[in-house]
């Protein structure tokens, strides 16, 4: 005996949904087939696609959420890279059967790439308190997870810009190149912020940003090589709100684009050992060997950190305290 179908409603004999008590639910599969059967009482035991507790139904709700709309840019790009590995790996998969054993493992498989594989758990742990507020979760099974270890052979060294990479930059870079350099150095700013400036941000002596990464704003003061580069580099007329760095076609200069400007550069004049990131070392460098205190290199560098300043500045201070120690000892 064929049980009947309650709920069930068609405005035109081809499609039907299942409604009830104000929720209407789509059926995708043919009426009068089995696939339409094990849908319509997937659909009437609660378990459609729009009710079971999946990690895309997840990612979606957090999506939404101020916890992702409060999070920074460049907070969002790496957390998009962790949201879309567990969909990709995951999207169906039940939320509450998740396992300490399974970001373990996830963990593992990316071992490959440390910095990927920390993330994963951080992210995990996000989105499992989006769950707890949901109802669907009762505890975070991410929380405290250990975060792996970058074995020392792997560690990336920024290799500052010495004096005769700098000099050397300065007299045969190409214009475009030059200019990034000349913004690194003399902002002193995380790389991905150096495409965000803009003409408005110049007023002829100092740069306004506002960080990517901490939302802080700052005010800099420019050196005299990098007034000098923004100056030659203004175009007449100038579009205010144009980004300063853009590329030969005139669009703005993404961070992709500009790292391959400059790598492309660095490999013509053999120093490709100092990469981008090395330039904002260097800038704080320059600052410690003029006698900056830690809060003046903060006020032009923005770190939260002092510890990162202090590893930034080491070389320079150990660099002018020996001097000074020689000059004593004379």
């Amino acid at each position: 005996m064929v049980r009947p179908k309650k709920y069930l409603w068609t405005p035109n004999k081809r499609d039907y949904y299942y409604r009830r008590a104000g929720r209407t639910v789509r059926i995708h599969a043919t009426y009068g087939t089995e696939e339409f059967d094990r849908e319509y009482w997937a659909i009437r035991g609660g378990k459609s696609p729009g009710t079971r507790q999946t990690w895309a139904a997840l990612v979606a709700s957090y999506c939404k959420s101020d916890r992702w709309l409060n999070l920074k840019s460049r907070s969002r790009g790496d957390y998009q890279l962790v949201l879309d590995y567990l969909l990709e790996k995951n999207a169906q998969k039940e939320v509450p059967r998740l396992k300490r054993s399974d970001i373990l493992a996830a963990m593992e498989a990316n071992r490959h790439r440390i910095r990927f594989a920390n993330y994963i758990p951080q992210v995990l742990s996000v989105l499992c308190e989006h769950a707890i507020d949901l109802g669907w979760l009762t505890t975070n099974p991410a929380k405290g997870t250990r975060r792996m270890t970058m074995p020392d052979a792997r560690k990336r060294v920024h290799l500052p810009w010495t004096d005769t990479a700098v000099a050397k930059w300065r007299a045969e870079a190409r214009p475009l190149p030059r200019l990034i350099f000349e913004i690194g150095v003399g902002s002193v700013q995380r790389p991905a912020d150096w495409c965000r400036f803009r003409w408005c941000d110049y007023d002829g002596d100092t740069l306004q940003v506002v960080q990517g990464k901490t939302g802080k704003g700052l005010t800099l003061p420019c050196t005299e090589a990098l007034r000098a580069a923004l100056d030659a580099a203004r175009p007449y007329p100038c579009d205010p709100s144009n980004t300063i760095l853009r590329n030969t076609h005139g669009d703005p200069l993404t961070y992709p684009a500009m790292a391959a400007v400059m790598l492309a550069e660095r490999r013509r004049l053999g120093l490709e050992v100092h990469d981008l990131h090395a330039l904002r070392y260097r800038g704080v460098m320059e600052l410690a060997l003029a006698g900056c205190s830690d809060d003046e290199i903060a006020a032009y560098s923005g770190h939260a950190s002092k510890d990162m300043i202090r590893k930034y500045a080491g070389q320079a201070r150990q660099v002018t305290q020996a001097q000074s120690a020689r000059n004593k000892r004379r």
